[in-house]
């Protein structure tokens, strides 16, 4: 089976949603950063990406965790610095994920001109 533009694409959307909902979760841990007994979240990658059939998923997938879910990180307070360092790195995996999203769909347009 080939991997084509259409599966790039839904894969790129897939990568955009989960770098939705950890920024939910590390924007939670900011926001409960004094809540007594709060327990920090957060969201790890590996799960799907590591199905999918490129090379920088599955890249992020070998460093990001085991399984992309929202994780309750029992016994562990919330570091302020550390959710912003978090946050930061989310903020670089978006920019990545919206230029690869931007690139697929300039390639699909190329195509349909191509073909006209």
């Amino acid at each position: 089976m080939s991997y084509t533009s259409m599966d790039a694409l839904g894969n790129t959307n897939i990568m955009l949603d989960l770098i939705s909902q950890r920024q939910r979760a590390l924007g939670s841990n900011v926001a409960n950063v004094d809540t007594p007994g709060y327990v920090r979240r957060d969201v790890n990658f590996s799960q799907y990406l590591g199905s999918m059939n490129s090379p920088l998923e599955t890249q992020l997938s070998a460093k990001l965790g085991p399984a992309a879910i929202i994780d309750d990180k029992e016994n562990q307070e919330v570091d302020i610095a550390q959710e912003f360092t978090e946050i930061q790195k989310n903020s670089l995996l978006y920019s990545v994920a919206t230029r690869r999203m931007s690139n697929i769909i300039t390639q699909m347009k190329t195509v349909i001109n191509v073909g006209k």
